[in-house]
């Protein structure tokens, strides 16, 4: 009997979202005789019950574009705004899952889409998901699609930035996305000889990077390129953060555990701006003139890579050889030139985050690069 898949997109938008639909969608109906429809607008769609049937036309011409052909959102199932409240709407997705009697939902995105469809198969879903996000930080994948493009263009930001900071013998500061890994920051700031890095997993010592920029000015170098993650911390900053994580870790209930999610929420809100301050406090301490750059959405913008559309398509075929042999629960994690099917328990809350001791980061101390710390 043929197997009927739903699948959906959820979390940011990410170069290769369409890549991997292609693969699955193709994979599933082609090889396996499978019958799949796509729900839009990630989680709300399922719960609204909006739906595509992603086959012949919808998957034609799709491989190279960027963003998703559903669409995407951050809705929560146990927390969707519904009008002015706030509501658990976990139950009507599964009643729609059952609607299409689907055998399994396939779910694209990254951290957050992986602990939502996590809940998803606690209430009786089949569920799979996919690892995407240009952070590369989810666990137990040896990388995500959507990085390589997103490495890529901040790579060639930098690159193009280094003119402009040579000609006008400026800090050049640009920040680059990723709020609890540095690993994209750390990559393109490496790959384009910035100056100084400034990661999350490496708190800094704000004196420690304007003295490494005046080392430099001492010997004749009229300009820096301080790559910064969205998410790096100060020594101070972090150590109230890490109590905050703690204690939504430690939580023993629904209660304390929100209360918790709270105050890192309300953190993650007086963090906004840090690069602009930061900049700020660079040229206080080093009187040199700083500018800022703020790489934002156009990280995730645009056609995906080679190397993306390699990977994505190789999950989404995985996917669905699992699907047919019925192994769900799992997350199809990138292992060498292959995949491997990683329980969800195993992944969902957990981070990738950039070891200390990790090769980009010997490397970048070899070259000389200041990571703050």
């Amino acid at each position: 009997m043929a197997k009927y898949v739903g699948v959906l997109t959820a979390g940011g938008d990410t170069p290769g979202l369409n890549a991997a639909l292609r693969g699955l969608g193709r994979a599933a109906q082609d090889v396996y005789d499978m019958r799949v429809i796509g729900f839009r607008d990630g989680f709300r769609g399922l719960m609204e019950n909006r739906t595509l049937r992603l086959e012949g036309a919808a998957l034609s011409g799709i491989l190279t574009m960027g963003g998703t052909i559903l669409g995407t959102s951050r809705d929560k199932p146990h927390k969707m705004p519904i009008g002015s409240r706030i509501l658990d709407m976990t139950e009507v997705m599964v009643q729609n899952y059952r609607q299409h009697h689907l055998d399994v939902l396939v779910c694209l995105g990254g951290g957050g889409t992986i602990k939502n469809a996590t809940r998803l198969m606690k209430a009786g879903l089949n569920v799979i998901t996919l690892p995407k996000t240009i952070d590369n930080d989810v666990a137990k994948t040896d990388i995500t699609f959507g990085f390589d493009t997103a490495l890529g263009i901040a790579t060639e930001a930098i690159d193009r930035l280094h003119s402009t900071a040579h000609s006008h013998h400026r800090i050049i500061v640009v920040e680059i996305m990723g709020h609890r890994a540095g690993w994209l920051a750390l990559g393109a700031g490496v790959a384009g000889g910035a100056d100084v890095i400034l990661i999350p997993e490496l708190p800094y010592d704000v004196n420690k990077v304007a003295e490494a920029i005046l080392s430099r000015s001492r010997e004749g170098k009229n300009f820096s390129i301080v790559a910064v993650a969205e998410g790096a911390m100060s020594l101070e900053e972090a150590e109230v953060y890490r109590a905050a994580e703690k204690a939504v870790e430690e939580a023993k209930d629904d209660e304390s555990e929100a209360a918790a999610e709270a105050r890192v929420a309300e953190l993650d809100l007086a963090h906004v701006g840090h690069t602009m301050r930061l900049a700020a406090q660079l040229e206080q301490l080093t009187r040199l003139e700083s500018r800022v750059t703020i790489l934002g959405y156009l990280q995730r913008g645009g056609t995906p890579s080679a190397a993306d559309r390699l990977i994505a398509t190789r999950l989404g075929t995985a996917c669905a050889t699992y699907i047919e042999e019925e192994r769900y629960g799992v997350l199809v994690a990138v292992r060498g030139e292959g995949t491997r099917p990683v329980p969800l328990p195993e992944v969902a809350g957990r981070l990738k985050l950039v070891p200390p001791d990790h090769p980009w980061v010997q490397s970048a101390r070899f070259v000389g690069t200041c990571l703050g710390d």
